[in-house]
C-alpha cells in the first residue's frame, strides 16, 4: 500500500472520528494541530485505524509515533508484513 493511498484513507477516518470534514493531514499534523485530538480521540483513531486497515499495534510502537508521518510510516510497515506473512 503507498503512503499517498494511507494518507487518503487515513484523512477519512480522521475526519469521521473528529467529525470535520475539513481535516486534510499532513506529514508533521499532530494532535496539537487538531481540535478535538485529545487521549481519548487519539484511542478512538488507533482502532479505527487497526480495523481499516486489518492490522494491529503495540504499545511500544504507538509510544514512538509524534505525527501522522511516523503513524503512516507504521501503517505502511504492518501491512507490508502482513501482506509477507499471506503471501
Amino acid at each position: 500500500m503507498t503512503q499517498s493511498r494511507i494518507y487518503d484513507e487515513l484523512n477519512t477516518i480522521f475526519r469521521d472520528v473528529l467529525d470535520d470534514d475539513t481535516i486534510v493531514l499532513l506529514p508533521e499534523t499532530t494532535a496539537a494541530d487538531l481540535p478535538g485530538w485529545d487521549s481519548q480521540t487519539h484511542i478512538m483513531l488507533i482502532v479505527a485505524a487497526e480495523t481499516h486497515f486489518g492490522i494491529h499495534f503495540r504499545t511500544a510502537e504507538l509510544d514512538r509515533l509524534h505525527n501522522v508521518a511516523d503513524f503512516v510510516d507504521l501503517i505502511e510497515a504492518r501491512c507490508a508484513k502482513n501482506q509477507g506473512a499471506a503471501g
